[in-house]
């Protein structure tokens, strides 16, 4: 869609090219951010009123994390199906946690030997805890070195219990070939955490598990989206890595005391560059126009075609897929943020919407959880799904979130700390 741009007043002096450009995508930016608020409103469902009180820092921390996994649970066992294959197996649309898709999952390619289904978390989950081991035990904001010191010997010296392998293993073991990269580069290659991310598969492996970034930037998407890039560079490059940073800005977002899914697309357009703003505004545009996810499944798809390298089949991704490329995006983000337009925020309508999305579901569906549980806190997940999970998994996930919420609070008071020394050098550096 194209967005029409005013005439602005001829300047007395000639703008600089860069300055024209500057001036064009700020005009272009406001433009979206007002359609997609216009689409939004008019379109999706009102929110249920707010409670007294917003929901406070801890109880958006476990609503974002506890979320995470449960969106993650739910759509592991149909990763990699679509929309037909998922009614064709469930006789309709999944609708809370099922079974795995295949009777035979120990056998059955290309799962296994993982069992997804039963309430199990994927990797998703499992990175998104051990990013939240290095906060704890780094205490302040991270970076790709921090990857590299801290994060890579969590996933290969320490034995945890792997749900999907029904067995107590490194996580490595556990991990996708983008992710065992980080191994291989930061462990065994000594590369420059910095750069380590250069000529790996461009994916939503970075992106999936940067919901603690927003966490611990609560209410500041723009520090949320530079620290998750720095973090990204060792794992990611190109659009997987702006991906990385527009998620945990969009987590970040969703902490502000008044946010709404249509205030969050707003906050991450601002900062969203290339063709994952392209993807994020066309799809969010789109995602406007409808109110239940099954009439939007097969337009959002649509709305992100032009930008998703991996191919109208999921499972044979085309020559070209998973490239550095400026013009494109991963699919996994925009539909998150698209189904949290259509959902209006609720968390169960905009995560089955996820999950039955289909293709990469569980990242999808991690994603838009993380979103909608940090809109609202706790109470919006259903309270069954959560404990299911937590019992299936073996996993405590409101623990993590508690002390990511009590980092948060130190990482601030520093931040205040180092911003009054700032002031008062510039200050005197100055002659204010």
């Amino acid at each position: 869609m194209t967005y029409p741009v005013p005439p602005t007043p001829q300047p007395e002096r000639r703008q600089t090219h860069a300055q024209a450009q500057a001036q064009a995508h700020a005009q272009s930016r406001t433009q979206t951010q007002a359609h997609v608020r216009e689409s939004a409103g008019s379109a999706a469902t009102p929110s249920p009123p707010s409670p007294p009180s917003s929901p406070s820092l801890e109880d958006r921390a476990v609503g974002c994390l506890v979320g995470a996994a449960v969106g993650d649970a739910l759509g592991g066992p149909v990763e990699g199906c679509t929309p037909e294959q998922i009614t064709a197996r469930h006789g309709g649309r999944v609708t809370g946690i099922v079974g795995p898709f295949h009777a035979d999952w120990r056998t059955a390619r290309p799962l296994a030997p993982y069992h997804k289904g039963d309430g199990h978390v994927t990797d998703d989950t499992l990175m998104t805890h051990a990013l939240v081991r290095v906060y704890e035990k780094v205490r302040d904001h991270l970076d790709a070195y921090a990857v590299a010191e801290h994060l890579v010997p969590d996933l290969i010296g320490a034995p945890r219990w792997i749900p999907e392998l029904e067995a107590e293993a490194l996580p490595l073991h556990r991990l996708f070939l983008a992710e065992k990269w980080l191994v291989a580069r930061l462990h065994y290659g000594h590369v420059d955490p910095r750069e380590a991310g250069v000529g790996n598969i461009v994916n939503c492996g970075a992106a999936m598990y940067m919901a603690p970034v927003g966490i611990v930037n609560a209410g500041h998407p723009e520090g949320a989206y530079a620290e998750a890039v720095d973090i990204a560079g060792a794992h990611q490059s190109s659009y997987g890595r702006e991906a990385a940073g527009v998620l945990a800005a969009a987590v970040a977002a969703a902490f502000k005391p008044r946010a709404t899914p249509a205030s969050v697309v707003e906050d991450v357009l601002c900062l969203a560059k290339d063709g994952t703003r392209a993807a994020v505004e066309a799809v969010c545009t789109v995602a406007g126009r409808y109110t239940d996810f099954e009439s939007a499944l097969e337009p959002l798809r649509t709305a992100v075609e032009p930008f998703d390298t991996v191919g109208p089949a999921y499972r044979e991704p085309s020559l070209g897929a998973r490239r550095p490329s400026r013009l494109h995006s991963i699919e996994e983000l925009p539909i998150a943020l698209g189904m949290l337009l259509v959902g209006a925020g609720d968390f169960r309508r905009t995560v089955l919407g996820a999950v039955n999305y289909g293709r990469d579901c569980d990242s999808i569906a991690t994603m838009s959880g993380a979103v909608a549980g940090a809109l609202r806190g706790e109470r919006t997940i259903p309270a069954e799904w959560g404990e299911k999970v937590s019992r299936a998994s073996r996993l405590d996930l409101r623990t993590p979130a508690v002390a990511l919420a009590e980092v948060a609070r130190e990482v601030f008071a520093r931040d205040r700390r180092r911003r009054l020394d700032h002031e008062r050098a510039f200050t005197a550096i100055a002659g204010a």
